[in-house]
């Protein structure tokens, strides 16, 4: 990003290897005695096509290594090894350029920052907003964009726009961006607190950030690159600083502050915060170490009579890529191409923890007396029939209760996964399929299970004490998988997917899907027992 001198953010000399795209549709040419950069709407589009296409199936090096250095510390969890290898496997997968990383492939956000030798003359943000509709029709990724038809009416765009588009006006002769997809599990875990100075005192702001952090849950996919943010001269300034710094744009700010009241880094705050998050036993998902990866705390100045406080993730699916167009022509990021280079020679059953095996093609009765009585954190193998269905199926099956209708005898029968997978590719069962965000069904559950239904749900993250008081009651399960592993499960254990009810609602129908070496916790057994409530517990009072 080019820097002019009353910037509150000055970053330093960019160091992003870049790989090039040619220099099509760029040239150079002089206007009123000064050479400036040409740059066609071609150019801009055929940029933002391949750096969407590249970050939906390519992670960055750094944070590779750092899914490996899991797997080679002898203090990481049985759990959080086997997140970590997981991840691995469907990094490897995602390169491969067939299957994206993760199932919800994201709004798409681009943050430009044009020089003002740069010439256009076009609608530049039409020109990124067709490389992104270009990528996501082309490619196996799925539309997640609603549009509001009425207050309560929505309907799905069909080409995952509209994008959150910012362009910015600097001095320079080069076109920067920031190309961002984000999930909408990591974005929900973006906080903003109005505190006062009263908290401005390390006592005070450790409770603050525990408790918070604490609170995060797994559901966003740990581990997280983690971005507190502190001050603000708005609450929208506070909560973009958020973004840009879990997704590593402000790594290179000074790390003191001056008069002039600049952004800066403290890198002391960040050790003792990642500190604290390895202290907490969420660990990566599972329990362990390895809630966080990194963290990330930027100071920003404040009016004095308010202080913002922003908390944000960037997840597993860590994707973010920058690219530019100068004059020798465009460039990308250049992202991890052999994510398999990272993999260790070990496999799950090498890491230590015992493996229960479960048929899903018995009876619903069978299926639970399996699993009665086991604790939270048991390792489960599935294998078998699942539901596939998610909130406006859940609503429905509501709605049916309402009228005083039956509801359908398939949710009596299989457990019921919360998910809604990408595009499927030629010669594949399903497309990526991962898990979505168990919490967002919370309040269908004693509803649900009351009736028989629903006994047995499957997805990510920690659930409300509803839940809980719900499977003590009627005898249910919650299980949790590995949130961030969507490409591997579509590959290794998903065999068969079909459409039983709803076809109209697209990806949020009603699947059934044959699974084999489909991996699982329990999260929430029989007793009401919840694995997170007990880490949980233990993570707020960590100081």
């Amino acid at each position: 990003m080019s820097q002019s001198t009353a910037s509150i953010f000055h970053l330093g000399q960019d160091s992003t290897k870049y790989r090039p795209l040619g220099k099509e549709n760029v040239s150079i040419e002089e206007w009123n005695g000064r050479k400036m950069l040409v740059v066609k709407p071609e150019a801009i589009t055929a940029l933002t096509r391949e750096a969407f296409k590249d970050v939906s199936h390519l992670l960055r090096t750094s944070h590779l290594e750092m899914l490996r250095s899991i797997l080679d510390d002898k203090e990481a969890s049985s759990n959080d090894k086997f997140v970590a290898l997981e991840l691995l496997k469907n990094a490897a997968i995602a390169a491969g350029g067939t299957l994206p990383m993760c199932q919800d492939t994201g709004t798409a956000i681009v943050v430009a920052h044009k020089g003002d030798h740069v010439w256009t003359d076009a609608d530049d943000a039409a020109a990124i907003a067709e490389g992104i509709k270009k990528t996501y029709s082309e490619c196996n990724l799925r539309y997640s964009q609603m549009a509001p038809l009425t207050m309560y009416q929505e309907t799905n765009t069909g080409s995952n726009l509209p994008a959150q588009i910012e362009i910015y006006s600097d001095p320079g002769d080069s076109y920067e961006f920031l190309f961002v997809a984000k999930g909408g599990g990591s974005a929900n875990k973006t906080f903003l607190m109005q505190e006062t100075k009263s908290v401005l005192n390390p006592e005070s702001l450790a409770k603050l950030l525990v408790e918070k952090i604490g609170s995060l849950g797994t559901s966003a996919c740990p581990p997280y690159h983690l971005a507190i943010v502190i001050g603000g001269l708005s609450a929208e300034l506070t909560l973009k600083t958020v973004k840009l710094a879990s997704c590593h744009y402000l790594d290179n700010l000074p790390t003191s502050g001056d008069k002039s009241g600049r952004a800066f880094r403290d890198v002391e705050l960040e050790k003792q915060v990642l500190e604290l998050t390895r202290k907490m036993g969420i660990g990566a998902q599972f329990g362990g170490k390895y809630f966080c990866h990194d963290v990330r705390v930027v100071r920003l100045p404040r009016h004095g009579a308010s202080l913002p406080i922003g908390i944000g993730v960037s997840c597993s699916a860590d994707r973010q890529i920058l690219g530019k167009i100068d004059a020798n022509g465009l460039w990308l990021e250049d992202l991890e191409h052999d994510p398999a280079r990272f993999l260790p020679e070990i496999e799950t059953k090498d890491l230590g923890m015992e493996t229960i095996d479960v048929d899903l093609t018995r009876p619903m009765d069978e299926i639970r007396a399996s699993l009665a009585g086991k604790p939270p954190g048991t390792r489960l193998m599935l294998r078998g029939t699942l539901l596939v269905a998610r909130d406006i199926a859940h609503a429905k099956w509501k709605e049916l209760i309402e009228r005083g209708e039956e509801l359908p005898e398939y949710i009596r029968k299989h457990p019921i996964y919360y998910a809604g997978p990408a595009k499927t590719p030629d010669g594949y069962a399903s497309g990526s399929f991962g898990p979505t965000t168990a919490g967002r069904m919370d309040s269908y559950a004693d509803l649900l299970m009351s009736r028989g239904a629903s006994l047995i749900t499957l997805a990510k993250g920690n659930r409300g004490k509803n839940v809980r008081e719900a499977c003590g009651k009627y005898g249910g399960f919650y299980l949790g998988t590995i949130g961030g592993a969507a490409a591997r499960l579509a590959k290794d254990s998903i065999r068969k997917v079909e459409i039983i009810d709803y076809p109209e609602l697209g990806m949020e129908a009603v699947h059934k899907v044959e699974i084999e070496d489909f991996p699982a916790f329990i999260v929430i057994n029989d007793n009401g027992e919840d694995f997170y409530a007990k880490v949980l517990e233990t993570a707020v009072s960590v100081r």
